[in-house]
């Protein structure tokens, strides 16, 4: 089965952070790269992504950033969300949920490790939660 996500970039990073290959967050990107997961993506999310994969306090190789950013591109599907109206406690986070929105039609799902950052809403989910989803459905 295949799961349309919009990928938090805390998510993001905490999976190319960690160490340990069994956390929900390398989970969910793992599942980018076997097909599971699709990820929905906007411009302003892969501006976002490169900018925060790039700062020099997490020490990530740029051979492995461009990986990640080149497999989103190949293998995701860019979105062009109508606005919401939305007012979310960062704005920043605007855009992730907007992608979401437009394809709640498609069942997509927002991951997120700030959930506190978003409205309550059952497509808006943890890593830990979105890993229980595709192994519910496999």
């Amino acid at each position: 089965m295949e799961y349309y996500v919009v990928i938090d970039t805390n998510v993001l990073l905490s999976a190319l952070l960690s160490k340990n290959e069994n956390s929900a967050t390398v989970k969910v990107l793992d599942a980018v790269f076997d097909g599971t997961i699709i990820p929905l993506y906007h411009q302003d999310i892969l501006f976002e992504y490169d900018e925060v994969l790039h700062r020099e306090k997490f020490h990530l190789q740029e051979e492995m950033i461009r990986t990640v950013l080149e497999s989103i591109r190949q293998y995701g599907i860019e979105v062009f969300p109508q606005p919401t109206g939305a007012v979310l406690i960062d704005m920043d986070d605007l855009i992730f949920y907007e992608v979401a929105m437009e394809k709640r039609d498609d069942d997509a799902y927002l991951v997120t490790g700030n959930q506190k950052h978003y409205p309550f809403r059952n497509f808006i989910v943890t890593p830990a939660e979105m890993v229980a989803i595709m192994e519910k459905n496999k």
